[in-house]
């Protein structure tokens, strides 16, 4: 009987750490422990201008400002919901002549995107 109840009270234990409040306060203290393990470990650091300028593999930065603009995102974004959708609805479909009208529509989509 005293070996049931272990297992029950091992269990529920796995239940409660595995509840989502409860684990982001274990993953915080983890997280704050190995941030302190690391600062003790890590060395004492110098000032430099080399260590303030900003860096770019190496390269000089552009002097001219640019705008950065979104339009390539969201084409990308667009083809990779209209890819992963299509594939959600054919993945859950069966094999029928609809299903491949629409297989056919997502390819020429999917190119539409491409081409631009």
């Amino acid at each position: 009987m005293s070996l049931h109840l272990g297992v029950i009270h091992k269990d529920f234990n796995m239940q409660v750490i595995l509840t989502p409040p409860v684990a982001f306060i274990l993953y915080f203290v983890l997280v704050a422990i190995l941030f302190g393990v690391g600062r003790v470990l890590a060395g004492k650091g110098k000032p430099s201008e080399e260590k303030s300028s900003i860096y770019a593999s190496g390269e000089a930065s552009p002097l001219t400002r640019s705008l950065p603009g979104y339009r390539g995102f969201f084409v990308i974004a667009l083809f990779f919901a209209v890819l992963h959708l299509g594939v959600l609805m054919l993945g859950s479909s069966s094999v029928s002549p609809i299903s491949i009208v629409y297989l056919i529509g997502l390819m020429l989509a999917l190119v539409v995107l491409i081409i631009g």
